[in-house]
């Protein structure tokens, strides 16, 4: 990264002006998280909320990604996920359906066309969405006798989902607003805002824990008092370490890649010659991402949801609560409800399906984004070929065998990621017999890093372009 030249590109007009349209859009997105839908009394259905993201680990996912937009019962609730859904079935059938992936092929005007099908399909599924959250949380007030006074009408129906898919419309907007800046993609850079913005409160928690000196405070070598809390100092400092650690290995993983030398082949026409040069072919460790992540834990996590529901209708129902049991993950919220007497077999059921799923996932969406088969025909048409490879069959036959390794560890460096919460929460049992609930977990710190990283590359880039002449006028000096 080229630190001196961004900060000197700051000077410039139209980078400043496209860095304050970012922070523009993502305060007014902050500001959508505060406005409650309406549907009867909001503190009402945010307590119903909390009672369901205690039972529902799908639910906190996505009040993860939606910036607290769940638990706060805002118009933002169903967040970016209709669109995230609609672009990953968009993506899907281009590469099942040959005429779509031929207009994928298209260039600029196919790609406009495949955008234009994902915004149109967000609607329907932010409708959706919506609609099954509500009916979630009213039947949830219901059982709970939280609001047995009120009742939804038809128009507070149709006014409360219009409401949350207009929310969810609305962040797929900003976020293509801020992609046209230039200095990274929006959804991305939303979502990562979503992740960052839980922080205060962690912190804030952590702050009065760690001032709380009602039980003592800190001595260091006796002739020096703290007023801090000892207990809490250490565990904070063993977890600032142990994060600097993780997010430093998340770096090196992410930016991990195998590099592939590409040779084009010399060609003379009349009397200039073309080609005779070397190139690349990078291939990261991790072509994923964080997909696979996300979607083992959509997998796992939806049949617990639809246990909620199941049990919220008929709370006797022996199904729901199977569902529940089974497919909850462990963490501090059902610690003791689900594991009274402490940790027992069932408790590593999830985590290690959880691992499995995302370790199949990674193959799976890296076959999908990375052909093997497409590279090496566009190689072989440009003239391009590896070294001891013959071009066509057998450099797809390579691509895929050197794909296939690397997949092997980063799947595994994948479900690692995936599994520090599990791992933490079971020091934690071992060592106080409770978990500890953390804001962001291995996805969220992965995404975090991940954003953070393209993001900077971007501006990087950018920075570049601005500042281009004038690293060329210091060159002449």
């Amino acid at each position: 990264m080229h630190y001196k030249t961004i900060f000197k590109s700051l000077k410039n007009k139209d980078m400043l002006k496209r860095v304050g349209i970012i922070f523009g859009i993502i305060v007014a997105y902050r500001l959508l998280a505060q406005i409650p839908v309406p549907m009867g009394d909001a503190s009402t259905f945010k307590e119903a909320v909390s009672n369901l993201m205690e039972k529902s680990d799908f639910s906190n996912f996505l009040n993860l990604i939606s910036g607290g937009g769940l638990a706060s019962f805002s118009v933002i609730l169903v967040g970016l996920s209709p669109y995230i859904t609609g672009s990953i079935v968009v993506q899907l059938l281009t590469k099942a359906i040959p005429s779509l992936e031929e207009l994928s092929n298209d260039g600029g005007a196919g790609q406009k066309k495949i955008n234009q099908w994902t915004r149109i399909l967000t609607v329907p599924l932010a409708i959706v969405q919506s609609i099954a959250y509500i009916f979630i949380l009213y039947q949830s007030t219901i059982s709970a006798n939280i609001a047995s006074d009120f009742t939804p009408t038809l128009r507070d129906w149709a006014l409360s989902v219009t409401a949350m898919t207009a929310g969810s419309v609305i962040l797929m907007w900003m976020g293509e607003l801020i992609t046209e800046q230039g200095v990274g993609n929006g959804i991305s850079t939303l979502i990562f805002a979503s992740i960052i913005s839980q922080l205060p409160t962690t912190m804030a928690s952590l702050g009065s824990a760690l001032f709380d000196t009602s039980q003592g405070s800190l001595s260091l070598f006796g002739w020096l008092e703290l007023p801090v809390n000892p207990t809490v100092f250490w565990i904070i400092l063993g977890f600032a370490v142990a994060m600097l650690i993780v997010i430093y290995f998340l770096v090196k993983i992410n930016e991990a890649q195998r590099i592939i030398t590409v040779n084009y082949a010399k060609r003379v026409h009349g009397n200039s010659s073309y080609g005779g040069i070397k190139s690349i072919l990078p291939i990261k460790l991790i072509a994923a991402g964080v997909i696979p992540v996300i979607f083992a834990t959509a997998f796992l996590s939806l049949p617990a949801l639809i246990g909620q529901v199941v049990t919220t209708i008929d709370p006797g129902n022996e199904l729901g609560a199977s569902l529940i049991t089974i497919f909850s993950a462990p963490s501090a919220n059902n610690f003791s409800t689900i594991y009274p007497d402490g940790i027992t077999a069932q408790w590593f059921a999830y985590p290690a399906l959880y691992f499995v799923l995302v370790f199949l996932f990674t193959y799976f969406y890296t076959s999908i984004i990375f052909n093997t088969k497409e590279i090496a025909d566009n190689l072989q048409k440009q003239g391009g070929f590896i070294e001891g490879v013959r071009p066509g069959i057998s450099t797809s036959k390579y691509l895929t065998k050197v794909v296939n390794r690397l997949d092997l560890f980063g799947a595994l460096a994948l479900g690692l990621i995936a599994m520090l919460p599990f791992i933490t929460d079971y020091i934690f049992i071992v060592l106080t017999g409770a978990p500890i609930g953390l804001s962001i977990s291995g996805t969220g710190l992965l995404i975090v890093v991940t954003v953070a990283l393209e993001n900077l590359r971007s501006i990087d880039s950018r920075a570049l372009m601005i500042t281009y002449d004038d690293f060329g006028d210091e060159l002449e000096d």
